[in-house]
């Protein structure tokens, strides 16, 4: 049988779920509320674990062309106390592939295929859905128009608008800000940066906040300042007053050691970007015909897991419809089982890991990285 299936959100997750399933010859629909691919910014970097996104991929049929695009080098991590002393400097071996960097972009790409295209609907925002409709479950979209199908599936992230058709839950905020800009051509315009970040991130941990830089590939960087302060923090700031924010920045993070400091002298525009998070044992009554996953069923703390187990839930839930009996509702039903107790596991994980990342004890972040670095 040959159900309707519309995946809503054209992210890692949702692109996965419909790669997966269009690779078993199974027809689905992704509908993305941006315009076209390259409509805004894709994002920064993701590293893909061999257990979670990389099975993903493989899955997918995907691994190889991963594995020739992804930057294994992108690994490194340096942490840097506050005066600027190299405190830890992990490089990977040669022959590490645990958790390989790459572009969002480049992932996008590689999971549209321009060789094998998905079916994806641009410009094709959601307002809601609604389950129990005659025909199926009801998509509304914000030009007024209706469809029907048998699954809806909701990859549309933190602030989704398909999880009030099974939820009531929204995400939360964590206490923690993160103020994001970023560096280009970085080798070329600002090559004392470049050697402080080396081939993949630096760190500096501070008395409730820190202050990472992680290359992209082409000489890009992204930098976060992450700190505790009410949501409000900036009531008396403009934040599209670029010059302004750095200013704001700065004296949050005086008589840090000048060359961390440069991050942000150099920075260009600023992204507000607080932290958001759903509870962590987030789950809901089965409602036939809806599910969620990634962001929009677990949204947790952004430090490696999120994207990871969205594409393996996307693939699991495509191969399941693929290759099961035939039952549609059972199928959804025990993905969502299985889906629940792993992202629970991450949740806390990922939840005590921001509290030790953003504490008043930076000694307790460079703990983490200890317990957590590969041999």
């Amino acid at each position: 049988m040959r159900h309707r299936i519309a995946v809503i959100g054209g992210g890692p997750g949702g692109l996965t779920l419909a790669r997966v399933l269009h690779r078993h010859g199974h027809p689905v629909t992704v509908l993305e509320r941006d315009p076209a691919p390259d409509a805004r910014p894709p994002g920064g970097t993701l590293d893909l674990h061999e257990g979670l996104g990389q099975l993903a991929l493989d899955k997918a049929g995907l691994l190889a062309e991963f594995q020739a695009l992804s930057r294994p080098e992108g690994q490194a991590m340096r942490i840097l106390d506050t005066a600027g002393t190299v405190l830890r400097d992990w490089q990977p071996r040669p022959d590490e592939r645990a958790n390989p960097e790459i572009d969002r972009g480049q992932l996008r790409d590689l999971l549209l295929g321009p060789l094998d295209p998905l079916d994806v609907r641009w410009g094709r925002g959601v307002t809601q859905v609604v389950p129990g409709a005659r025909d199926g479950v009801l998509v509304d979209f914000t030009d007024g128009r209706q469809e029907t199908f048998d699954l809806v599936v909701g990859a549309d992230g933190a602030w989704s608008r398909v999880r009030p058709a099974v939820s009531p839950v929204t995400p939360h905020y964590t206490g923690v800000t993160s103020v994001e800009t970023s560096l280009d051509d970085v080798d070329t315009r600002h090559p004392d940066l470049a050697r402080l970040i080396g081939d993949g991130s630096v760190a500096v941990f501070g008395v409730n906040r820190s202050l990472a830089a992680q290359r992209n590939s082409g000489g890009h960087v992204k930098v976060y300042a992450q700190f505790r302060a009410p949501l409000d923090w900036h009531t008396n700031l403009d934040l599209a007053d670029v010059e302004a924010v750095r200013a704001s920045l700065l004296a949050l993070f005086d008589g840090w050691a000048a060359p961390v400091l440069d991050l942000l002298r150099q920075g260009t525009a600023f992204v507000h970007r607080p932290l958001y998070v759903l509870p962590v044992s987030h789950t809901w009554t089965h409602v036939p015909g809806v599910t969620l996953l990634g962001d929009a069923a677990h949204l947790m703390p952004p430090l490696g897991a999120g994207a990871n187990l969205a594409m393996l839930e996307g693939a699991e839930l495509a191969e399941s419809i693929a290759t099961g009996p035939g039952d549609l509702d059972e199928t959804v039903r025990a993905f969502e089982e299985q889906m629940w107790a792993r992202a629970g596991k991450w949740a806390k994980i990922t939840t005590a890991g921001l509290e030790r990342l953003v504490s008043p004890d930076p000694a307790e972040a460079l703990a983490l990285f200890d317990q957590v670095q590969p041999s």
